[in-house]
């Protein structure tokens, strides 16, 4: 038969309310007592009833996690991330995808499925700051991206403009000057092309090297097609440049098998570099060069973040701005 909480507390040589408390996460334990719950858990196999402890707590056990488009690799790895680490404190995800629409992401704060879920991840890129008071809404929610900086909400992101002006920084090291920009959106200031492209130009600024208009084209979404169509046009245009940086990996992908279909060598003859550092980067050919903006730990602090706010509501404080590191993944294309 399956172990029961009794049987746990009598191993444990405890109170049933005691084991409850662990099982619960209750800070306030002995770390001894704690030890000996555990081990008594471990030893017996025991498994908490999750049904009634959810409708014990009034929680449905299970988070939701939106995002704008589960195609783009970067969001699929976030998306496995946060599941991962949601399950390991006993949640699961919904997962939704919202093509990045901002009416999409207004009926998704309003659904009536966030009653089937204790909190909310939400990247939000169609929605802007003229919207940031439809954040207020009456369950946990953490943001993401870039879209809207609101003192209300939880926020964790990337540092966009730092680590865009290191990934320039990087090929003006190798000596390249006449670098290409792929991705970057007209008339965007806050957003992840806004911010990388202001990055960008701060490192060519630093350096003494002119910013050339014709160096830098226009792209959305950021899938490899539209990355191999805008090198192609660079290419065609005759305009001389000997970099690519590419405002995330999929356009990488698309920009090298242009450059390769024009006859010009990777990183011999233009070098690149990419931004989200996937997994694929590390198998391209050949591998690409590419800025880890901190995904891993992006995923660890929403997932905390979000959980803390709702298992201790009372103890998680103010709403808090984090920023992930990030570093320059280096490989073969740059």
């Amino acid at each position: 038969m399956a172990a029961t909480l009794h049987d746990v507390a009598r191993r444990a040589g405890v109170s049933i309310k005691t084991v409850s408390n662990v099982i619960n996460d209750y800070p306030h334990i002995r770390p001894a007592t704690r030890l000996k719950v555990e081990e008594a858990i471990a030893e017996l196999g025991y498994t908490p009833n999750l049904t009634a402890r959810n409708l014990r707590s009034g929680r449905t056990g299970a988070i939701a996690l939106a995002v704008p488009d589960l195609a783009l690799n970067y969001f699929a790895e976030l998306a496995a991330a946060v599941i991962a680490e949601a399950e390991s404190a006993g949640f699961a995800v919904l997962v939704e995808q919202t093509g990045g629409e901002r009416d999409r992401e207004l009926e998704l704060l309003q659904s009536p499925r966030r009653k089937l879920t204790d909190g909310l991840i939400f990247s939000a890129r169609g929605m802007g700051q003229q919207d940031a008071s439809l954040l207020d809404v009456p369950y946990p929610l953490v943001l993401l991206g870039e879209r809207i900086f609101d003192e209300r909400v939880d926020h964790v992101t990337m540092r966009n403009v730092e680590a865009a002006k290191a990934a320039t920084e990087y090929l003006l090291a190798s000596g390249r000057r006449r670098i290409a920009v792929v991705g970057a959106h007209e008339s965007e200031v806050v957003g992840s092309a806004g911010l990388r492209l202001r990055g960008h130009l701060e490192a060519l600024a630093a350096a003494g090297v002119p910013a050339d208009p014709a160096l830098i084209t226009y792209t959305d979404p950021w899938h490899r097609r539209n990355g191999a169509t805008s090198t192609r046009a660079l290419v065609e245009s005759g305009v001389p440049f000997d970099a690519v940086f590419a405002f995330n990996d999929a356009l990488a992908f698309g920009a090298m098998r242009a450059l390769e279909e024009a006859g010009l060598r990777v990183p011999d003859d233009v070098a690149v570099i990419g931004f989200d550092d996937v997994e694929e980067a590390e198998f391209s050919i050949p591998s690409l060069t590419s800025v880890d903006p901190g995904r891993s730990w992006i995923a660890r602090e929403a997932v905390r973040r979000l959980l803390e706010r709702i298992t201790r509501p009372d103890a998680a404080g103010p709403p808090r701005l984090m920023l992930a590191d990030y570093r320059i993944a280096e490989r073969e294309s740059a």
